[in-house]
C-alpha cells in the first residue's frame, strides 16, 4: 500500500514530499503497439508522472455494452506506466471535453431529449451510475493504496466553464469514493472567478489549466485555495487545429518560457497538455462551437513534445533543457526511432457507387419526417434521407431546417449543391410534373465537445421544407459505416468520367516490410479512409490537415487494402503514401 496526499502545500507520496511532473498521453490516440514508445520517451524527458482521459463513448459505445479491448484497453495501458516506474493520474470523469467526440459522452445519451446533461438529473446520474459500476472496479486495483500507479483522480472536467451545479459536483465525487476510489481527488478549471467558483467542491484540492501568466493563474487560484498544492493540470503547450482554418503553432522558445515561470514556483506541478497528441482515428473527433460550429481535424499533433508519429520536437528538446535548471534529470536514452516508409503511388482501381450499393451498407427505416442519427440508434458516420416529391410544384427554395451538419442534395441521383450548418444557405427547387426523388446525404462531422452547445443531435433535427411546407414520408438510411464487406465494386477502368456522386474506390497495395507512413490524397475533395478494415479519419481538400498518419501496425507484410468513401469527386483514381506528414 501506497499513500498519496495533500500536506499543507505540497504534495507527499509515501511520506516524501513531491513535486508531480506529468506528462498527458491519451491511450486511445494511440496504437496499443506504439504505448511503451511513447511512454519510455515521456519517462526519458525527466517526467515522474503520466495523466490520462477515460471517454466513456469508447467503453460504452452502445448502452450495456462495453469494451475494453485493444485501443479501449486502459487497464493494460495503466499497468504499463506503473510497470515503467511511472505514477498515473487518471481523469474518468463523464465530460472530458479533450477535443474528443461529444467530450467523451456516449452519443446515445442523446436519444432522450429531455436529459440535462452535466447536472444534477437522476436520468442523467443513472446512466454514470451504471457506467461507473463497470468502469471503477478496473481501476480499483490498480490504486496506489493497492499498490497500483493510480495516484490521483479527477472528478469532473472543467466543469466552470459550463454551470455552477455543485450537488452534480458532489454527486460525482460521492459515486467515485463509494466505489473505492480512496485516492486524492481533484476538480480542474480555468484560472477565472467564475470558472472556480463553479467548478471547486468543498474538501477537495482545486488545480487550474493555462497556456501562459502562471503567476496570474497561480495567484487567482491561491484567491480561492490559499493553503494547499499550486498545480496546473493543464499546461497547453501546443493546439488543435479546426477544418477550414490555418494550422495552430507555438514556438518552442514561447513554450519553453511559460515552463520556466511556472517552474520558479518551487511547489508547483505541471500537467503537460500533450506531452504526445496523437490522432483522433476514425469519426472521434470533437467541434468547438463559440462563434459558430467548428469540426476539429482527425490529427491531434498539438504542436506537443513529441509529433504524431511519436517523435520528439523542438519543444521537447527546449523545455527539457528549462527542466534542467530546476531539477536534476537522467541521462537522455530514447528508444530507437520508429521508421517511416515512403510507399509511392497506390491506384484504387475499383468503384461502388453509395446509391446502388446503400442496401448492403444498411437497413432502410421509414419515417413520417426525417429523423436525427440518436433517435435512430446511430452515433456517427453518415445518414441517408430519401424521399419522393410529386410535381409539379413552382420553384421554391428547398430549406433544411436545422442540418448537423454537413449535407449535400441531389435530384434524382444528380447533385445539387451542399448545405453546411456553418454557413446556412437553400437552395432553389421547382418540382416537374412527373415528380422527382430527392436524396439528402448528412455527415456527422464531430459532436461539440466544448461549450453551452452540448447537446449536439446529428442529421436533420427538425426537417425539410419546399417553400414553408413540411416535406413527409421519408426512407431513412443509417450508414455508420462500420463495416464495409458486402460492397459490390466495378472496374474502375469502365468510368468514362469521374463520378460526381458518393462513391467507394478501392485499391490494393503489397509492401515487403511495414514501418509507419503517412497518406496524401491530393485531386480529391472529401472523404474518409478505410485501411484493411480500420477507419483512419476523415479528409478535405479545404484542410489544413494534409496527411493522415498510419502506424506500422495498421499495416500487413505482404497485400493491404485501401478504401476512400468519396463525397465528391476526383482528379485522377491515385493516392500517394509518403513518409512525412503534412498538417498544413
Amino acid at each position: 500500500m501506497n499513500t498519496f496526499e495533500v500536506v499543507g502545500n505540497a504534495f507527499v507520496y509515501n511520506g516524501q514530499p513531491i513535486r508531480l511532473l506529468s506528462g498527458a498521453v491519451h491511450y486511445f490516440r494511440i496504437v496499443p503497439e506504439y504505448w511503451e514508445d511513447r511512454l519510455l520517451k515521456l519517462k526519458a524527458f525527466g517526467l515522474n508522472t503520466i495523466e490520462t482521459y477515460i471517454p466513456w463513448n469508447l467503453h460504452e459505445p452502445q448502452e450495456g455494452v462495453f469494451e475494453f479491448a485493444g485501443i479501449a484497453d486502459v487497464v493494460s495501458f495503466i499497468q504499463l506506466a506503473g510497470s515503467l516506474g511511472l505514477h498515473v493520474i487518471v481523469r474518468p470523469s463523464p465530460y472530458i471535453c479533450a477535443e474528443w467526440e461529444f467530450g467523451g459522452l456516449p452519443a446515445w445519451l442523446l436519444a432522450d431529449q429531455n436529459m440535462r446533461l452535466r447536472s444534477y438529473d437522476t436520468a442523467y446520474l443513472d446512466k454514470v451510475d451504471a457506467y461507473y459500476d463497470v468502469l471503477l472496479p478496473f481501476l480499483q486495483p490498480l490504486l496506489c493504496t493497492q499498490g497500483g500507479p493510480i495516484i490521483a483522480m479527477q472528478i469532473e472536467n472543467e466543469y466552470g466553464s459550463y454551470g455552477n451545479d455543485t450537488a452534480y459536483l458532489q454527486y460525482i465525487q460521492e459515486a467515485m469514493v463509494i466505489r473505492g476510489m480512496d485516492v486524492l481527488l481533484f476538480t480542474s478549471d480555468g484560472p477565472e472567478d467564475f470558472m472556480l467558483q463553479g467548478g471547486m467542491v468543498p474538501g477537495v484540492l482545486a488545480t487550474v489549466n493555462f497556456g501562459s501568466n502562471a503567476t496570474s493563474a497561480f495567484d487567482k487560484l491561491k484567491q480561492y485555495q490559499p493553503d494547499a498544492p499550486l498545480m496546473v493540470m493543464e499546461f497547453w503547450d501546443g493546439w488543435f487545429d479546426h477544418w477550414m482554418e490555418p494550422h495552430q503553432t507555438r514556438s518552442a522558445q514561447d513554450t519553453a518560457d511559460a515552463v520556466a515561470e511556472i517552474m520558479r514556483y518551487e511547489q508547483a506541478s505541471i500537467n503537460f497538455y500533450m506531452f504526445h497528441g496523437g490522432t483522433n482515428f476514425g469519426f472521434y473527433n470533437g467541434a468547438n462551437h463559440i462563434k459558430q460550429y467548428e469540426p476539429t481535424v482527425g490529427s491531434y499533433d498539438y504542436g506537443a513534445l513529441l509529433n504524431e508519429q511519436g517523435q520528439p520536437t523542438d519543444k521537447f528538446f527546449a523545455i527539457r533543457e528549462v527542466l534542467g535548471q530546476y531539477i536534476d534529470l537522467p541521462e537522455l536514452e530514447l528508444p530507437a526511432p520508429i521508421p517511416t516508409a515512403n510507399y509511392g503511388t497506390v491506384t484504387l482501381h475499383e468503384y461502388s457507387p453509395l446509391f446502388q450499393n446503400v442496401d448492403v451498407l444498411t437497413t432502410a427505416i421509414t419515417s413520417s419526417s426525417p429523423e436525427p442519427m440518436e433517435k435512430l440508434g446511430q452515433a456517427y458516420g453518415f445518414i441517408l434521407y430519401s424521399t419522393i416529391v410529386k410535381g409539379p410544384r413552382a420553384e421554391m427554395e428547398l430549406v433544411l431546417q436545422q442540418v448537423s451538419d454537413r449535407a449535400i442534395i441531389y435530384i434524382d441521383e444528380q447533385y445539387q449543391g451542399v448545405v453546411e450548418r456553418w454557413s446556412p444557405s437553400t437552395i432553389p427547387l421547382a418540382i416537374p410534373e412527373q415528380g422527382i426523388r430527392l436524396d439528402i446525404l448528412v455527415e456527422n462531422m464531430g459532436r461539440i465537445n466544448y461549450g453551452p452547445y452540448l447537446r449536439d443531435p446529428k442529421g436533420i433535427t427538425e426537417g425539410v421544407r419546399h417553400g414553408n411546407a413540411f416535406l413527409y414520408d421519408w426512407t431513412i438510411y443509417p450508414l455508420p459505416l462500420d463495416s464495409l464487406h458486402d460492397l459490390v465494386y466495378t472496374e474502375a477502368d469502365t468510368l468514362s468520367a469521374p463520378l460526381h456522386q458518393p462513391a467507394f474506390y478501392r485499391g490494393i497495395f503489397h509492401i515487403q516490410s511495414v514501418a509507419d507512413t503517412f497518406l496524401r490524397v491530393d485531386g480529391w475533395v472529401k472523404g474518409v479512409v478505410f485501411l484493411n478494415g480500420f477507419n483512419l479519419g476523415r479528409y478535405w481538400e479545404r484542410g489544413p490537415q494534409q496527411t493522415l498518419y498510419i502506424p506500422a501496425p495498421l499495416l500487413k507484410q505482404g497485400d493491404n487494402e485501401l478504401i476512400l468513401f468519396e463525397l465528391h469527386g476526383y482528379q485522377q483514381l491515385q493516392v500517394q503514401l509518403v513518409d512525412t506528414a503534412d498538417l498544413g
